[in-house]
């Protein structure tokens, strides 16, 4: 080899890890940007609102902001319907490995919806003031008679309102490359409002920001909308098997995607 070529080696190395650098600080940059207008302008649309408006408000800032933030990552979101569609409220459920769930799930553009989130979201200002001015749900997760407390005191008005809800069974994100357990709360307030759920499987996600990182590479993410699942047959005895059984699903579609990603 050349000595140009062997010094220019590791300068190539070291250019390309200042460059990736750069683009988490971009990406980080851009991100608060995007959820500081967003917020801004969504406390201003509840408050000329009265508060009336939160799922107009939910749909479209939740896509205006989901989507800008893709854009800046290079990220395209692809969506399928796989099935039937829902044509009712219902409990939608994804998989949860990737920093960019969370921004992929509010560009869903999920009709009438209140997402179900981990507490500890509220110590952040952006994502409090977004999540109190458009009326989501923050549990404690470590307080199971809380949690419980909080989300039956939501239940009539999500009755009332004919509200959907979105959760990650998974609880967290998953940093080990696999579908993660399922919590039995997703399934528990489909069974006590006797709302159908409807699966979401988020393919490519993991595979452009894996786990906690914010490291996104450029690509596409598809998001998939199967089939909602009927669950006026379930009971508190046999709710653990339809838990393992969604998973399962989740499991065999993950893998798919996998090998024809390898193909």
């Amino acid at each position: 080899m050349p000595i140009a070529e062997a010094i220019a080696l590791p300068q190539q190395s070291l250019f390309a890890k200042i460059a990736a650098q750069l683009r988490v600080v971009y990406l980080a940059v851009a991100t608060v940007v995007t959820l500081t207008l967003g917020m801004l302008l969504v406390v201003i649309a509840s408050a000329l609102t009265l508060g009336q408006a939160k799922s107009w408000i939910t749909y479209h800032a939740g896509r205006a902001i989901g989507y800008t933030v893709l854009w800046f990552a290079g990220v395209k979101l692809k969506l399928e319907q796989i099935g039937a569609r829902a044509q009712q409220p219902a409990v939608y459920i994804s998989n949860h490995s990737s920093t960019l769930d969370i921004f992929i799930i509010v560009a869903l553009g999920l009709p009438r919806v209140r997402f179900v989130a981990k507490y500890e979201l509220m110590y952040n200002p952006l994502f409090a003031a977004l999540g109190i001015a458009t009326g989501q749900i923050f549990i404690k997760r470590q307080n199971s008679a809380k949690a419980i407390a909080v989300l039956k005191r939501a239940y009539e008005r999500i009755r009332l309102q004919h509200l959907s809800l979105f959760v990650a069974p998974e609880g967290t994100r998953i940093t080990g490359g696999q579908i993660g357990q399922f919590k039995k709360g997703a399934f528990r307030m489909a069974l006590d409002l006797q709302y159908p759920i409807v699966p979401i499987h988020f393919a490519g996600a993991r595979q452009l920001c894996p786990g906690k990182t914010f490291v996104v590479n450029p690509g596409i993410v598809y998001a998939r909308f199967y089939a909602p699942m009927d669950t006026s047959a379930w009971t508190p005895e046999n709710l653990d098997a339809h838990v393992e059984a969604m998973r399962g699903e989740y499991v065999r579609w993950e893998s798919e995607f996998e090998s024809a990603m390898n193909k």
